[in-house]
């Protein structure tokens, strides 16, 4: 069996590229994916494709495809760390799929995407917990999605407001990443909202932290609320990036030797609203291997 360490250096080299999943598209004032395509190729190096298999793909990925677009496969129903959700029927589906779409891999958030057994629309998306057992457990479901579906498959750290468990959230995703021998996504604005939601400083738990195992990064905006007085941040997919999140990507850019992708997560916002974002990402990445190597 081949090591992450040789596996990773057989994966392509992304790009900037922006996510999607079923009808996002579709809403109103969403960004329009073929313009985007058309007019700055530099930042439309991939689609990231949110996929529920009882729902399948929609027209503008489709075409997206079609029209020779490379994509990931962002899954959005599975609980990695249930034996109970690995059903022959489910990995068919997302086999079918991935013949569809090519994806360079597959990858998505490492929580609670249910509770209790899988229902169309379910949707529900909490945190793991913060456990060296809930790691093992993952780790597990990482290995065995990668052997049934000849992928590598990468965990991200979902959003959240509260967490349970001893560890840092970094050094949780470090022992699933050691246990499955895999890299990962890590959402630079979930980290971002995590820390602040903790009380620590965005860097906190990056000190040895296996930065090599990065393979991609998100960002995205998020906006402040207020619940019953307790002020809270939600990623909201807008082009609100939070200063954090900036100071992350930067971080992460410059120390991640295997990065490979980056997505700005702006998908239901107007073109001209995100042309700035993707700009900024450009001006973090500047100077590193990955930009050099997808020539940015």
């Amino acid at each position: 069996m081949t090591s992450f360490t040789e596996r990773v250096r057989r994966l392509p080299y992304l790009g900037i590229g922006v996510s999607t999943e079923y009808g996002a598209h579709h809403s109103p004032n969403a960004l329009d994916i073929s313009a985007l395509k058309e007019r700055y190729p530099e930042f439309s190096g991939f689609l990231e494709v949110g996929v529920e298999v009882d729902k399948g793909l929609d027209a503008d990925t489709l075409e997206w495809v079609r029209r020779g677009g490379r994509t990931t496969y962002h899954f959005l129903d599975i609980n990695l760390d249930d034996p109970d959700d690995f059903t022959s029927e489910w990995i068919q589906r997302v086999l079918a799929i991935a013949e569809q779409i090519q994806p360079a891999w597959l990858c998505g958030d490492a929580g609670l995407w249910h509770f209790g057994r899988r229902e169309r629309g379910h949707m529900l998306l909490l945190p793991p917990v913060l456990s060296k057992e809930s790691a093992k457990e993952m780790a597990d479901g990482i290995l065995r999605l990668r052997e049934m579906t000849g992928y590598e498959i990468f965990p991200e750290n979902p959003p959240g407001h509260l967490f349970v468990g001893d560890l840092h959230l970094l050094d949780f995703f470090a022992y699933v990443m050691e246990f499955a021998d895999t890299g990962m996504l890590l959402d630079a604005a979930h980290l971002a909202i995590y820390q602040r939601s903790m009380g620590y400083d965005p860097q906190t738990g990056l000190d040895g932290f296996p930065m090599e195992r990065i393979v991609e990064v998100h960002v995205a905006g998020a906006s402040h609320f207020e619940v019953d007085g307790l002020a809270m941040v939600e990623d909201d997919h807008t082009v609100n990036v939070l200063p954090e999140t900036w100071t992350l990507l930067s971080t992460l850019a410059h120390c991640a030797s295997e990065l490979r992708a980056v997505v700005f997560e702006c998908e239901r916002n107007p073109l001209p609203v995100c042309v700035p974002g993707f700009e900024r990402i450009r001006q973090c990445i500047s100077g590193t291997t990955f930009a050099r190597q997808v020539k940015l």
